[in-house]
């Protein structure tokens, strides 16, 4: 029988925190490891093959945003950020550089440990589904120079292939699948994160943001992320004359 305990990393320089944190998240059954500095984070990445991360914004040596490029380059593993400071400028960055959701200090426990296993859920339903060819057709939307696979969970842009977490992935599958359909920002919120996401509208326009940075290495006059003012977006699909 296999082992289905989560694994999660708190990443804190407070002792006090990280000790709190380890005692709510074992006693719900997660299994628990803490580092204290950023330079520790990616070796411990490595070693524990986390299932979220729990990661503190000031931190000694490289801070949490360093931490964050450096994981979004090898790995899509699920980060909630913790930050002391209520500036969204912190929040706007956090989320563009990849994190998943973020709680200010100070916080319950309760509610911190609510987040991550929302996070865990939301991670897991855009895991994609690994067979059959039957699905095949519902699962991959083209257009001409882009190619999105909800099956191998990949995205071609011209010839070449755009690396994309799942959340953005899952996004752009969501409006290219509705050609010329406009979605509020909270039927996306609603269709991508799910009812029990704690987070803000200001999420969906920062991974529309860089899915659109993601598209544009090649030009694509036939297709666009259009912003729909006051509303929210749609995937524009021109007629090719």
């Amino acid at each position: 029988m296999m082992d289905d305990t989560k694994r999660v990393l708190i990443v804190d320089d407070d002792k006090h925190i990280s000790e709190l944190l380890k005692l709510y998240f074992e006693k719900d059954g997660f299994e628990v490891s803490s580092c204290f500095t950023g330079d520790a984070v990616m070796p411990m990445v490595r070693a524990m093959e986390p299932d979220v991360i729990i990661l503190d914004l000031m931190l000694p040596g490289l801070s949490g945003f360093d931490v964050m490029r450096e994981l979004r380059r090898v790995s899509d593993v699920p980060v909630l950020m913790l930050t002391a400071r209520s500036d969204t400028l912190d929040k706007i960055i956090g989320l563009e550089l990849g994190a998943d959701d973020y709680v200010l200090k100070p916080f319950e426990p309760k509610e911190l440990l609510a987040r991550v296993k929302a996070v865990l859920r939301r991670s897991q339903s855009a895991t994609p589904s690994a067979n059959l060819t039957e699905e095949k057709q519902k699962d991959i939307v083209s257009y001409p120079d882009l190619t999105v696979d909800r099956i191998r969970y990949s995205v071609r842009v011209g010839d070449r292939e755009i690396d994309m977490p799942p959340k953005e992935l899952e996004l752009l599958f969501f409006l290219t699948s509705h050609p010329n359909r406009v979605f509020t920002r909270d039927q996306i919120l609603e269709h991508i994160w799910g009812m029990d996401y704690f987070g803000e509208q200001r999420t969906v326009d920062v991974h529309i943001k860089r899915i659109r940075e993601k598209l544009d290495v090649i030009a694509h006059p036939l297709w666009q992320i259009k912003t729909v003012w006051s509303v929210g977006y749609k995937f524009e699909v021109k007629d090719s004359e």
